[in-house]
């Protein structure tokens, strides 16, 4: 097994750090680092819910996702009139993975938006918004309160997320930019802390792959995804 060019092994995740309260106005904050990648996540509260579920009793939990024009290099162009198809698609995927860990009648009446802001990309944003903003939605629900004054407990179970895919004909766990440009496939393999998919997004860029590849590709992503619950916990288990 040759050594990737930042001397990871094939099934070794990049450094993470995952740092909860990070200033904002919101009532969950986190700023996630997976190797070069930077996401500031954060998560607001309202107490409305969008007209189609008015009066269901349910609450409803969204996303929205953005580069910011120092996060690559050249500069990205601001999102100014509309936002681009690959943005709606990552923030519709961070929104329905998200809801994947909450059940949404325990909510309540209550909307939850968690905002993904990518300071620096270097591969994996979506995967690293999804882990980092589980943290911050379960954050902002903790400031919530039921009609008698105590916590709303609505989460199922956590959720993480991680990219894999084949380089140069291996299997690797959490690309970066250079792996993941030179990828003949890549995917995103988000699942829950018991080990059950929520979303597998993958494709084979002008390659295939095999059966034998995917399920080494679904093993790796397990394998990170697992890990990145740990870190997850861990940094939850530290005051904000």
């Amino acid at each position: 097994m040759t050594q990737r060019h930042d001397g990871r092994s094939a099934d070794q995740l990049r450094p993470v750090k995952i740092e909860r309260g990070y200033p904002s106005a919101a009532p969950g904050s986190v700023l996630i680092s997976m190797g070069q990648t930077m996401v500031l996540c954060t998560a607001s509260v309202s107490d409305d819910v969008p007209p189609w579920m008015r009066g269901k009793g349910k609450g409803w939990v969204t996303a929205e996702y953005n580069m910011l024009p120092g996060s690559t290099s050249p500069r990205k162009q601001r999102d100014r009139k509309k936002v681009d198809g690959r943005t709606t698609e990552i923030q519709r995927l961070i929104g329905r993975s998200l809801r994947a860990s909450i059940d949404l009648e325990k909510l309540g009446e209550a909307s939850i938006t968690v905002d993904c802001d990518v300071l620096r990309a270097d591969g994996g944003t979506r995967t690293a918004s999804i882990t980092g903003g589980m943290v911050a939605l379960i954050d902002a629900v903790a400031s919530l309160r039921t009609e008698e004054g105590g916590p709303v407990e609505p989460f199922k179970e956590m959720i993480a997320a991680v990219s894999v895919g084949v380089v140069d004909g291996e299997p690797l766990l959490d690309l970066d930019y250079p792996e993941d440009s030179g990828a003949s496939v890549d995917m995103n393999v988000i699942v829950t802390a018991e080990g059950r998919f929520v979303e597998l997004q993958g494709s084979g860029e002008e390659a295939t792959f095999s059966a034998e590849e995917l399920a080494r590709l679904i093993e790796l992503g397990q394998q990170g995804a697992a890990e990145l619950i740990v870190a997850q916990r861990a940094a939850l288990s530290v005051s904000a």
